[in-house]
């Protein structure tokens, strides 16, 4: 493509601050920007990215449909919420446009194991209107490809072990309550870890219904099956609170969680395979303690044994520069809601983003 890439932002909070701003240095632009927020509402996205003005201002989420029916970007980013339902009206708008569309939203990375009926019907508007829609973050590289390159080096894998840590201060209040933050034990058994007692045919039922409330693992699980060509047989979830010995001040959810309530969560997904190997994978997201930090540390058990880890990863920038990076392989790839495990390996971008488009 022998211009530069245009692009609309769909969500102005803390992400959308390195987004943008990663846009304009990979040589493409921002041309759009919505939110629901009235505090960023009418701002110059200058002010978000704390650079110079852009020209640009934040429009009312509710002036989408206008403002991309105008603008007709090249693709959107989406950068909002962590459960597909909560998105939903963002990707189906984009694929009823038919403008690509890539979001943060965790669940997104591959819905079809956690909300296939919506992901279907996205995924046949895009395809309609001849646009893709994926999910991509921090997990394309640190819980996806790192591991999948991993086991390209190795002669049998028996078991997948992994392990990541996040602060939910860095991501919104959205993502903070999502992982029980600031609920009492009871809280969090009640409305997060009960789902974990049902039964599979139950569990399966709920997924159906779209219901179902994955934790990030569940839908990583399922990316690395499809990148290793897996075939799940079984797959469970369990959610634990994570607690503090003392009170915990959270600036994201306007509060002290008390001494004992649940601080975030650690939950585990295991997945059974048809070919015998087993995934056993944890993710723990948290209001932090002064003493923690992210934390991402992977197994491969078999022939031979590997072990990575990352320590203190910056997770909100490796997220952002991840979506960035992803854009021209958003445009390239085929029509429908493809997972970035069916793009190929996400590249660092040397020249500006458009000169990987194809024509």
């Amino acid at each position: 493509m022998d211009r530069k890439l245009r692009i609309v932002q769909y969500g102005c909070g803390k992400m959308s601050k390195y987004t943008m701003r990663y846009v304009y240095e990979k040589g493409a632009e921002i041309v759009g920007a919505v939110d629901i927020n009235p505090n960023v509402i009418g701002k110059d996205i200058g002010e978000i990215m704390e650079t110079e003005s852009k020209g640009v201002v934040v429009s009312p989420v509710e002036s989408a449909r206008t403002l991309l029916e105008s603008l007709k970007p090249d693709a959107c980013i989406v950068t909002t919420m962590s459960l597909l339902e909560d998105v939903k009206d963002a990707l189906l708008l984009c694929a009823e446009l038919g403008i690509n569309a890539i979001t943060t939203c965790e669940e997104a990375f591959f819905s079809w194991n956690s909300n296939p009926n919506l992901t279907s019907k996205i995924d046949a508007l895009a395809k309609e209107h001849n646009c893709t829609i994926t999910g991509s973050g921090y997990q394309d590289i640190y819980w996806g490809q790192l591991i999948s390159s991993i086991g390209g080096s190795t002669h049998n894998i028996k078991k997948i072990i992994g392990e990541s840590w996040y602060n939910v201060e860095d991501y919104g209040i959205a993502l903070a309550e999502a992982h029980g933050a600031g609920l009492t034990l009871q809280e969090f058994d009640e409305k997060i870890a009960s789902v974990d007692r049902m039964s599979a045919e139950e569990r399966q039922a709920l997924i159906d219904s779209g219901k179902y409330s994955p934790s990030y693992m569940w839908n990583v699980n399922g990316w690395l099956c499809e990148k290793l060509g897996l075939t799940v047989k079984s797959q469970t979830q369990k959610c634990v609170p994570e607690t503090y010995k003392e009170d915990i001040n959270s600036t994201t959810l306007g509060m002290v969680v008390k001494k004992g309530d649940a601080t975030g969560m650690s939950a585990v997904v295991t997945t059974e395979t048809e070919e015998g190997i087993t995934l056993e994978t944890k993710c723990v997201g948290k209001v932090y303690a002064p003493d923690e930090f992210d934390i991402n540390e992977w197994t491969i058990e078999g022939e031979p044994n590997t072990t990575i880890t990352v320590q203190r990863p910056a997770t909100v920038e490796l997220t952002c520069a991840s979506v960035v990076n992803r854009l021209p392989d958003l445009i390239n790839a085929r029509a429908g809601f493809v997972p970035t495990a069916d793009m190929g390996d996400l590249e660092y971008r040397t020249k500006p983003l458009n000169t990987y488009v194809k024509d």
